[in-house]
């Protein structure tokens, strides 16, 4: 499995999960409400974690590629604007050549923090690492509070992009 089959359209996929489950809070919640939603006092409200899904997708694919990630301030405060930044990354990580992300797996990646500080990975470590385990829990975050908050969303929402894949059971 090659670095673009593992990260792009991953990613597109959990976006694409993240705008459904944004339709279905809009059909079945208090928006204002769900918008500064959050598991616990000390994390992120559901915006942010649909941002820092974003901010991964997005910040992996320049990282591999050596481009430069497309600027988006963390300003949503709706879900219509948090679908278009999940659109916005699509589109950024549809514009990306295979072939520059898998050369990209040779890259060493550093993170810089706005502290000064920072992180250093070959882009092995840092996809397997870092970047996949982060998309996922900023993913399982936002989905657990939306679920948490009484939207209506299920593992089959999590896992719709396997739709093509599933199957029903033989009848008796």
């Amino acid at each position: 499995m090659s670095a673009y089959q593992s990260t792009v359209p991953v990613f597109i996929a959990t976006l694409t999960n993240i705008k459904a489950w944004l339709d279905k809070a809009a059909a079945e919640g208090d928006e204002a409400a769900l918008m500064e939603a959050r598991l616990a006092p000390d994390m992120y409200p559901l915006p942010k974690q649909v941002q820092l899904v974003s901010d991964s997708a997005k910040g992996c694919g320049a990282r591999l590629t050596g481009i430069e990630a497309p600027a988006m301030p963390d300003t949503e405060a709706s879900f219509a604007e948090l679908k278009d930044r999940c659109d916005k990354t699509i589109a950024f990580l549809e514009s990306l050549d295979p072939a520059a992300v898998d050369a990209g797996i040779t890259r060493e990646i550093e993170l810089k923090f706005p502290n000064g500080g920072g992180m250093k990975f070959d882009a092995q470590t840092y996809l397997c690492g870092f970047v996949l385990p982060n998309v996922y829990f900023h993913a399982s975050m936002a989905y657990a509070i939306l679920r948490a908050n009484g939207v209506n969303v299920g593992k089959l929402d999590f896992l719709a992009h396997l739709a093509p894949y599933v199957y029903a059971p033989p009848a008796d």
